[in-house]
């Protein structure tokens, strides 16, 4: 007699550990990385940002919050901020949007379409460094190749890193350059997941292209907007430093500070260059707050402003 198979066991079984320490173990070398390299100096930072320090003397003073009400109440910090809030606005908002334009076109089933999307992708390869050193050249007031066209052309020779508006111009429009290869992936990866059946119906059904881009498409395409929102906004918070500091180094000069100067570069200003250790400690500990509240945001929208299904 043919004994009948004995069932499998449950999926949900998992396997543990037989003693307390082995799991803290493997754990022990992630911990002490993060020990060492984050937590560490989080603390050390949160700590000197109660201080007001003299790096060549080595002393301290504690002042309290003395240094975020100094900051607070500065007229420049406050530029920086709006600065900062107006750049981060410009750079996800158009840049989202042209990297989704460009995603839809190069999805499109035309000849050379690999080639194009490679063309696409192909600045993200690129460090901020090369990426700040190429604009420079380009538009360089008198060496540069724009301004050698428009010269020709117009006989106009703008001064693109003298001019505040031309400044903060300039550099907005490299980091929204610079992102597009990163927003264009992911929009390209989405675009080929669609379900082909929704879009056919609704051309069949007289959807125009454009009806069946902003009708259908797109609120398919919310999950990856969103999590593109919030990443762009922490990438034009942190990394417009090595752009800012190689084409206009913060300048120039407009009102009570540099135009282009943004919160990142603000924050180095004041511990690298001007070694107020305090006021930068203070500062990095208020764009910690600002992350922790994005992220906060991120997670508490996600689920109620996001449509998730197929």
């Amino acid at each position: 007699m043919i004994k009948p198979r004995q069932a499998a066991p449950d999926s949900d079984e998992r396997a543990v550990f037989k003693g307390v320490a082995l799991p803290w173990i493997f754990l022990l070398p992630t911990l002490l990385v993060l020990g060492v390299f984050i937590y560490l100096p989080a603390l050390r930072t949160l700590k000197l940002a109660a201080y007001r320090a003299n790096v060549i003397l080595g002393t301290e003073k504690f002042v309290g919050l003395a240094n975020f009400a100094d900051l607070l109440g500065s007229p420049a910090y406050r530029q920086v901020a709006l600065q900062t809030l107006v750049f981060s606005v410009l750079t996800v908002t158009l840049g989202l949007l042209l990297s989704l334009s460009l995603a839809w076109l190069a999805s499109r089933p035309i000849r050379g379409a690999k080639t194009y999307r490679l063309l696409l992708i192909y600045p993200y390869a690129l460090s901020p460094a090369i990426a700040g050193t190429l604009w420079l050249f380009l538009f360089n007031p008198e060496i540069g190749v724009v301004n050698q066209m428009l010269e020709s052309l117009f006989h106009v020779k703008p001064r693109w890193l003298d001019t505040p508006a031309l400044a903060f111009g300039l550099v907005t429009l490299a980091a929204i350059w610079k992102g597009l290869a990163y927003n264009i992936v992911f929009y390209l990866a989405s675009i080929q997941n669609l379900p082909g059946d929704v879009m056919e119906a609704a051309e069949i059904d007289g959807a125009s292209p454009a009806q069946v881009f902003w009708k259908v498409a797109f609120p398919l395409l919310t999950p990856i907007t969103f999590f593109l929102v919030f990443t762009n906004i922490i990438s034009a918070l942190f990394d417009s430093f090595a752009l800012t500091d190689i084409l206009t180094r913060g300048g120039p000069y407009y009102g009570n500070a540099g135009i282009t100067t943004f919160l990142v570069y603000q924050l180095y200003q004041d511990g690298f260059v001007n070694f107020k250790t305090g006021a930068a400690a203070a500062q990095a500990a208020l764009m910690l707050a600002l992350v922790a509240f994005i992220t906060w945001m991120q997670f508490r929208l996600g689920e109620k402003k996001v449509h998730y299904g197929a």
